[in-house]
């Protein structure tokens, strides 16, 4: 029999041991050991992103398929090309081809020379008609006046290219400035004139048309022509004083012309422009009269006669080229 104590605990007694199974009170959520060995306070976590759907994975370019940036070129070309104008390259195309044809040749020729459509060939020759680049005779189409207009203006700027070409490499091999004149329906005509900073040409103070008896190139130009020629040029032109030593009357100067013998060069000393020397060639071909002159400051007048020397022997070099050229 066991026997229980009932007597009354003391109020104010420690509390009585627990039992065996003692349960203990459930435990707060504290920081880990890693995050107790530090003592910065733990940060919240972000909150997770909503998952994202899932897209295919598109597998990597291969080399051969690789995409690669436009050509330049190829889009400067295309760009080019848009800016064309195919009817104007077409009616270029059948003037091309006409002008193939000496004898004319009929529109079906030209349209099937030129891989047009017939009726495209016939709108283009008509309105190439009407404008006088072609003209039409016989079935048969021919250049127009418009066309050797445009022929002859190129033919021109070439004849003036050669020159220009050749005065400038004449300056720099003689190291003179060179001119270019010719004498065109009773007028004298400087058309070009090549020089340098170093060297530069004489200044035109007085017109050069009025002044012919006083200057080298004029008076070379004048030599060319015959007696009445001359005479009617100084009555248009009389002679008139430029400086002290121009000629002084038209007898003076006709006397002098006589003298001057053919192809040799002429020269005048500051009868045109005080401190200045010139010298000037003749050049005739056919009824053109032209001349190729140089100038020189007056202190080197002792280089005059070499300096021309060398401009007749640089002429006769190109003169074939130059023959076709004179009369621009």
């Amino acid at each position: 029999m066991v026997t229980v104590d009932t007597a009354l605990s003391d109020p104010h007694a420690p509390p009585a041991p627990p039992p065996r199974h003692r349960i203990r009170p459930p435990e707060q959520p504290g920081p880990s050991t890693q995050e107790r060995a530090t003592t910065a306070p733990a940060r919240p976590r972000p909150a997770a992103a909503p998952p994202q759907p899932s897209r295919p994975a598109s597998p990597p370019p291969s080399r051969s398929t690789a995409p690669t940036e436009p050509s330049t070129d190829a889009s400067a070309a295309s760009s080019q090309s848009a800016t064309l104008i195919g009817s104007v390259q077409r009616a270029m195309r059948l003037l091309e081809c006409v002008a193939g044809h000496e004898n004319g040749a009929p529109a079906k020729q030209l349209a099937r020379e030129t891989g047009l459509a017939l009726p495209t060939a016939y709108h283009l020759l008509r309105t190439l008609v009407h404008e006088g680049y072609l003209c039409r005779d016989k079935g048969l189409f021919f250049l127009g006046d418009a066309a050797v207009r445009l022929s002859s203006g190129a033919a021109q700027q070439k004849r003036r290219v050669t020159i220009v070409d050749a005065l400038a490499r004449w300056r720099d091999a003689i190291g003179v400035p060179v001119y270019y004149a010719v004498y065109q329906e009773g007028e004298i005509e400087v058309v070009c004139v090549s020089d340098t900073p170093g060297n530069p040409a004489v200044e035109e103070w007085a017109d050069f048309r009025e002044t012919a008896h006083a200057h080298a190139i004029g008076q070379c130009l004048l030599s060319q022509l015959d007696e009445s020629a001359r005479r009617d040029h100084l009555d248009r032109y009389p002679v008139q004083s430029i400086t002290p030593y121009t000629v002084r009357d038209n007898h003076a100067l006709l006397k002098r012309l006589e003298r001057a013998k053919r192809l040799e060069p002429v020269t005048e000393r500051q009868e045109y422009a005080l401190g200045t020397v010139c010298a000037a060639i003749p050049i005739t071909v056919g009824t053109s009269a032209a001349t190729m002159a140089i100038s020189l400051p007056a202190q080197q007048a002792d280089r005059l006669a070499s300096a021309v020397e060398q401009l007749q022997r640089e002429i006769g070099q190109l003169l074939g080229s130059l023959a076709l050229s004179i009369s621009i």
